[in-house]
């Protein structure tokens, strides 16, 4: 099973010209009594259109994402967003090809090595998505504009391998080997959670374990995610029979990575929520926080909370949204207050998206609208997540929104920026 490929009918297929100046020197004043800020809008030009993830925060506060659309070729790019003072400047690191992937989803992750990792949906040699690795070029640049170097480290194919990598970005063990999941594809057609393996010859891409709806649940979008014990973790939005998604565990042993269901959303009981695409995070005291799509007390989703209890994990619905349309399908972001941070790519109270805060505040958690999209200048349809520096702000994208064109009616998205 593959998921069809998107189309954008509001923009035509011809790159739009593009200014250099604007590009490199897209400057963004700093606005101490202003919460919310674009730090970039994307053109259709070298820069992309329509970023679907969430950008990256490096050790520096600088910011790396991607874009769908646009670049040299309209197969997407990878960018960076620098601090310059006190403002930003935008610069295009890298544009796809059909043949190094298309359309990606999940957010970069940084190596050990600090250049990037990720993933695309589609493209490479069997057409269903790639594991790439981006770094600056070996020669040191004395051009305005820098391109970074692509390698593909692996073409998917289906089976075993899996197939269409989701909204998960890589995470890396202490050995620098990557761990990530596709949505479909393995022996079950369910998904799988591969290793990427380094080695003086190169990478080597392995299948961890295939999901099942007998151990863990299949299909999932998010990524996994380790706690210090090397158990990896991650959530399926469909587990069959068993319920309507699951948080599952593999556990490494000497046969290989073992399989089992951490907890699974009850069927009979929509109000605990269905359909969890996003993934987990921990909190420091080994407490699980995701989103579902759907069910909660509205039927339009929920943020949940699993802790440990009696040798297995009890489910609390910390928030359910509010709505018609369903609820996040990224997963939640946590400060080092334990404060939780999150996007819906149509909520808010002009149905274009919001970013909210979830606060824990005497044993109850408050909801906190943080910014509602339009749609105009500020964006709108942010479907990726929430990013956080070491100070606090809160960094984004929407696929729609800021400048207009002829190319871009609605806009071709921004990267965004809410100070604390």
């Amino acid at each position: 099973m593959t998921r069809s490929l998107p189309s954008r009918t509001s923009i035509s297929a011809m790159m739009t010209s593009f200014t250099l100046i604007l590009l490199l020197i897209g400057f963004v004043t700093s606005a101490p009594a202003q919460s919310f800020q674009v730090l970039h809008d994307f053109t259709f030009g070298l820069d992309g259109a329509e970023p679907w993830a969430t950008v990256t925060v490096d050790q520096g506060g600088n910011l790396y994402g991607t874009t769908i659309y646009g670049g040299a070729n309209n197969r997407g790019t990878v960018f960076k967003v620098a601090h310059h003072g006190s403002g930003w400047v935008f610069s295009p690191l890298y544009s796809f090809t059909t043949s190094d992937g298309q359309f990606t989803e999940a957010p970069l992750a940084i190596g050990p090595d600090g250049t990037l990792f990720g993933t695309t949906v589609y493209g490479g040699a069997a057409g269903i998505g790639t594991i790439y690795n981006v770094r600056p070029q070996s020669n040191p640049c004395r051009g305005v504009l820098c391109y970074w170097t692509e390698a593909v480290l692996h073409s998917f194919t289906g089976q075993p391998d899996g197939s269409a990598p989701g909204y998960g970005a890589l995470v890396f063990n202490s050995a620098g080997n990557a761990y990530g999941t596709t949505t479909y594809g393995g022996v079950n057609d369910g998904g799988v959670v591969f290793e990427l393996a380094r080695s003086q010859q190169g990478w080597t891409e392995s299948v961890a374990y295939s999901l099942s709806d007998l151990s863990t649940g299949t299909n999932p979008y998010g990524g996994v995610i380790f706690d210090g014990a090397g158990n990896l973790y991650g959530a399926a939005s469909s587990a069959g029979g068993n319920g309507t998604g699951a948080v599952y565990e593999l556990s490494p042993s000497e046969s290989g990575w073992i399989g089992m269901f951490l907890y699974t959303f009850p069927v009979r009981d929509p109000s605990a929520g269905s359909a969890p695409y996003g993934g987990v995070i921990f909190d420091a005291l080994g407490n699980l926080y995701g989103t579902t799509t759907a069910g909660g007390a509205n039927g339009v989703g929920a943020i949940y909370e699993l802790t440990p209890s009696g040798g297995g994990w009890m489910e609390s619905v910390l928030y359910s949204f509010t709505g018609s349309y369903p609820g996040p399908k990224y997963g939640l972001a946590m400060d080092a207050a334990g404060n939780l941070y999150g996007t819906t790519f149509q909520g808010g109270a002009h149905q274009l998206g919001n970013v909210f805060r979830l606060s824990p505040s005497n044993g109850q958690w408050i909801y906190t609208d943080l910014h509602d999209f339009t749609g105009g200048g500020d964006g709108g349809f942010p479907l990726g997540g929430v990013a956080i520096d070491a100070n606090g702000n809160l960094f984004g994208t929407t696929e729609i929104g800021g400048m207009t064109s002829s190319d871009c009616t609605e806009g071709c998205g921004v990267v965004w920026e809410i100070t604390p």
